[in-house]
């Protein structure tokens, strides 16, 4: 024999096989002794055998058997998220039907306000329309003249169109500290007349006596102030993370888009259920995603803006407006002479808001809606002039941004109102917010199925 066996050694591994190894000058061979009368091939390429110690002795681990191991995994680590998510929805889901409803409201808000105050809201107008217009100082004259010397003009709402009026904001203090009654007062512009008074909130009142703006409170703060606006915020925090992990028990696993995408047709009730509750979430997650990160922005703007700021520095939010400087002397320019100094440096667009200063260092706000050529989804600016001297202190609109952080701000409320997109965008949200109840609703149901499922298995 010319070759010359230098070992051989026999072990055995814990599933009984036994290897013997023969190693040569120029050949190693590999003999694989049978085991309980199973024989063992070895197998090359994609679907090779792997020997794994946890195994019953023979048995191998094959790519199928390691892609139902991880589908398992998955499936246990979906099931603590659906935990998560059920949780949340439970506790916060009716909330949640709240605000997408009310949101859903305030989207057609001027519409709807417009029906329900047709008498207060909408004019005749002449052929000659909006020319004929009288003086804005004269208007306000006339506005005022109506009200109590105590009153305290708060806003303007100039005409939306040529057959809309004047609508101006009044707050009236109360005996009880920090309590106030709130007014508005309806002008004809074309005649100068005073179209009725509306009373919006007595002091002493929990509710508004109107509905958009019962609306607007609820789902702003839940009817509850300040202190409701920082709670309502809080919610929409945890409401993103809902909605998130939503998304991660929507996905399928096994690949099968088609389930998770579509209802299926003539199901049960309970598979309808559970397929209008995935498709609902799915189809809206991005618009609510970015609506109630909006919400958050102006629930919580300071806190909101601290993070912003610190991943983009120089940013500034709607809180962080400049101040007028009070003049020993000098007398304020009144709301005409501000609207006159904007509009002889940007004679574009139409006039859609008026805000007057708030005490001595306040300022005058005023909006202006489709400026042309401004932005292709958002064609706002606004104007803040100092009330003392009339200079411009600030503008806002695309051309002024100058951080990335400074477009994400202010994103927020055109994303939030849809106005970003015209009437894709409200349709849209309105359309997410109808989404809401469904979720809850649905939601809701699938629980009792399962809980009524399980109840009924351990009784049998």
């Amino acid at each position: 024999m010319t070759q010359v066996l230098t070992d051989t050694f026999i072990t055995q591994v814990n599933f009984n096989l036994k290897v013997r190894i023969f190693t040569s000058s120029n050949v190693l061979l590999v003999m694989l002794v049978y085991c309980n009368g199973q024989g063992l091939d070895l197998m090359y390429g994609k679907s090779m055998k792997r020997f794994a110690i946890d195994l019953p002795c023979g048995e191998t681990l094959t790519d199928a058997d390691a892609g139902h191991r991880r589908l398992l995994h998955l499936k246990k680590r979906r099931k603590l998220w659906l935990s998560v998510h059920l949780w949340l929805g439970l506790l916060l889901g009716f909330f949640l039907a709240v605000f997408g409803l009310t949101g859903s409201i305030l989207v057609f808000y001027e519409e709807i306000d417009n029906v329900l105050n047709a008498d207060l809201r909408i004019v005749q107008a002449p052929a000659q329309g909006e020319t004929a217009f009288h003086a804005l100082a004269e208007i306000q004259a006339i506005a005022i003249a109506t009200m109590p010397p105590q009153a305290k003009l708060r806003f303007v709402n100039y005409p939306a169109d040529a057959t809309s009026s004047y609508r101006f904001g009044f707050i009236i203090p109360a005996a009880v500290a920090d309590e106030k009654d709130e007014w508005q007062v309806h002008v004809n512009p074309y005649t100068a007349q005073v179209l009725g008074k509306h009373l919006i909130k007595k002091a002493e009142d929990i509710f508004p006596s109107a509905f958009i703006p019962f609306v607007f409170r609820l789902h702003f703060a839940l009817l509850a102030g300040e202190t409701g606006g920082i709670i309502v915020g809080i919610m929409g925090v945890i409401l993103l993370f809902s909605v998130f992990t939503g998304l991660i028990v929507w996905w399928p696993l096994t690949g099968n888009w088609r389930r998770v995408l579509s209802i299926k047709p003539r199901a049960s009730v309970e598979r309808f259920n559970h397929d209008l509750h995935q498709t609902s979430g799915f189809y809206t997650f991005p618009i609510l995603f970015a609506v109630l990160l909006s919400g958050v922005y102006m629930n919580l703007p300071d806190q909101f803006m601290t993070l912003v700021k610190q991943l983009s520095p120089g940013t500034q939010g709607f809180m962080d407006n400049p101040h007028s400087l009070p003049a020993v002397g000098k007398k304020p320019i009144d709301l005409t002479q501000a609207l006159n100094i904007v509009q002889s440096h940007y004679p574009e667009g139409r006039v859609n808001g008026l805000g007057v200063p708030d005490g001595e260092t306040g300022v005058y706000h005023i909006g202006i809606s489709d400026v042309p050529g401004l932005s292709l989804f958002w064609s706002e600016r606004q104007v803040i002039v100092d009330q003392y001297n009339g200079t411009i202190l600030k503008v806002r609109d695309p051309s002024t941004r100058s951080t990335a952080g400074q477009t994400f701000i202010e994103w927020q409320w055109p994303l939030h109102s849809g106005k970003a997109f015209g009437w894709t965008g409200r349709i849209l949200v309105f359309l997410s917010g109808l989404a809401c109840p469904i979720l809850f609703i649905t939601g809701l149901i699938r629980w009792l199925q399962k809980r009524r499922a399980k109840l009924h298995h351990h009784i049998n």
